[in-house]
C-alpha cells in the first residue's frame, strides 16, 4: 500500500470548486486548504506507484488545477525491500541488523569528517 500527499495549486477563486470535486471523487481525500494562496492538500492511496500516478494524473486534469505536486510518499512494500537489501549488504555490520542489541549500546568510533571531504 502506498500513501502520498499532494499539494494542488490553483487560483484562489477556484479553491472551493476544486475542493468539492476532490471530496466527491474516489481518487483522493481532501484535508486542508489555504484560500489566499490557492493551495489544497489531498492524499492518494494505491496498491503500487502506477496506481498512485494514475490518480495524480486525474487530479492534474481537474479544471483550473495549475499543478499537482507529490510532497510526501510512504510505501510499505518498498520499505520492506530496502530493509532486506540492508540486511543482506556486506557493508552493514551484523550488529546493526541484530534486533537483540539496543541502539543505545552501539558505539560509533568512526570519523564523519573524513567521509564528507
Amino acid at each position: 500500500m502506498n500513501i502520498s500527499s499532494i499539494v494542488i495549486q490553483t487560483k484562489p477563486l477556484h479553491v472551493k470548486e476544486i475542493i468539492a470535486i476532490c471530496e466527491a471523487s474516489d481518487f483522493c481525500d481532501y484535508h486542508f486548504h489555504d484560500e489566499q494562496t490557492g493551495k489544497i492538500i489531498v492524499t492518494i492511496e494505491g496498491a503500487d506507484l502506477d496506481e498512485e500516478m494514475a490518480k495524480m494524473k486525474k487530479i492534474e486534469q481537474i479544471p483550473h488545477v495549475i499543478c499537482a505536486d507529490m510532497m510526501m510518499a510512504y510505501s510499505e512494500d518498498e520499505l520492506d525491500v530496502e530493509r532486506e537489501k540492508l540486511a543482506q549488504s556486506p557493508s552493514v555490520p551484523d550488529i546493526l541488523n541484530d534486533e537483540t542489541v539496543a541502539l543505545k549500546d552501539i558505539v560509533y568510533k568512526g570519523d564523519l569528517k573524513k567521509k564528507i571531504n
